[in-house]
């Protein structure tokens, strides 16, 4: 399996487990999680989340065969071009995070746009976190709104030759992110760790309506515990076949692995 959502690094708010190279390499090879793609936590509320790519790249150095990074960019930061090119030439990152409201800026705004363009000409996709924690259960100091799925499919339909990973969310098929005949391009998967199973079925409907190639398989961790996107994927109604491209062919192909 290939997990397209994970972490490592402190964060601001609250205590992490297993947030350690080492620590999070333990809880993957318990629940037989292959590789990880990771950014890093301290990152999202650091005023320049290049110290945060920094650390993080010295955290994976070692076991560059199961850890993938992500950098964290704030395209409202004036050196992002220069840490782009680091990230990337340097420290070998396989794609970017964005943080619109952690960062205080829109996806829509220019800068954002020039960021993604940026990423598209070197093959970087560019994963957007829909949400860090449930916002009930932030702390008293902050108030970040989930982001906003139209103004993902704005960005989405304004760069086609980027690629996008949605990842932390939900509500999906009640956007057009998730509708068929939406107009948008085919340059964006979903990843599942906050999707239903049952009920709504929301993994099931996305399968048909975007394509099974375009489902993919994250946990969270160790924002959450990997236990339910494992059971969500377990009791998904769908083929084996199917099942395996979620659980990491869809991401090699993603990540050019």
């Amino acid at each position: 399996m290939i997990d397209l959502n994970a972490y490592l690094g402190h964060f601001a708010f609250r205590q992490l487990r297993y947030n350690t190279a080492d620590g999070l390499l333990r809880l993957m090879d318990r629940k037989r999680i292959e590789r990880a793609a990771v950014s890093s936590a301290a990152a999202i509320t650091y005023r320049n989340p290049q110290a945060g790519n920094e650390e993080v790249a010295a955290e994976v150095k070692a076991h560059r065969d199961r850890l993938i990074p992500f950098a964290v960019l704030n395209p409202a930061y004036a050196g992002w071009r220069d840490d782009l090119k680091i990230c990337q030439e340097e420290f070998g990152v396989r794609g970017l995070r964005l943080y619109p409201r952690w960062h205080n800026y829109r996806l829509t705004d220019c800068p954002c746009l020039d960021l993604v363009h940026a990423a598209a000409e070197r093959g970087l996709p560019v994963s957007i976190p829909i949400r860090v924690e449930d916002r009930r259960q932030q702390s008293w100091l902050v108030d970040i709104p989930d982001v906003n799925l139209e103004e993902i499919a704005t960005l989405i339909k304004a760069a086609p030759r980027a690629s996008f990973v949605l990842v932390s969310g939900s509500g999906f098929v009640n956007s057009s992110l998730g509708r068929p005949n939406s107009g948008l391009p085919a340059n964006y998967a979903v990843e599942i760790s906050l999707l239903t199973a049952e009920l709504e079925n929301e993994i099931g409907q996305l399968v048909n309506t975007l394509g099974e190639d375009r489902v993919v398989f994250g946990t969270g961790m160790p924002f959450h515990y990997p236990d339910p996107a494992l059971t969500k994927l377990e009791i998904l109604d769908v083929s084996e076949s199917v099942k395996e491209k979620i659980r990491s062919a869809n991401a090699a192909r993603l990540l050019k692995l």
